[in-house]
């Protein structure tokens, strides 16, 4: 399983960004996808996920003002989550990174979460 992950960028605060999470390879291991973030000096914490049938989980931070989307290929080659950034405020300001986890219940540790992509810069300016 590869994760590409896209989007991100220098924002000013009240703003929206997009991010993409383009699963492919084995999908058929991936029930969820979701996003974690990693701001300077904090551990990575989770952000959201879209399990399959569209049950999501989103972290109290951001309810309302993140929403997380998905989109599987017809003929399962590739699975793609969208995570609309809205709001933004300066402690959103973080790497963010996608993940995928085979568990097929909402989970939310990092370690239950199997293939990762790499992260995307998101600066949220004051």
């Amino acid at each position: 399983v590869q994760l590409q992950a896209s989007g991100g960028g220098l924002v000013q605060a009240g703003g929206s960004l997009g991010l993409s999470c383009e699963a492919s390879g084995s999908i058929g291991n991936i029930n969820a996808l979701g996003w974690y973030r990693q701001a300077p000096g904090k551990e990575r914490e989770f952000v959201a996920a879209i399990f399959s049938g569209g049950r999501t989980n989103v972290t109290d931070s951001v309810k309302g003002r993140f929403f997380i989307s998905r989109d599987d290929a017809r003929d399962d080659t590739k699975s793609t989550a969208y995570l609309q950034m809205n709001s933004l405020k300066p402690e959103d300001t973080a790497v963010y990174y996608c993940a995928g986890t085979r568990w097929d219940t909402i989970v939310t540790s990092m370690d239950q979460y199997d293939f990762w992509g790499q992260g995307t810069q998101v600066t949220v300016s004051s």
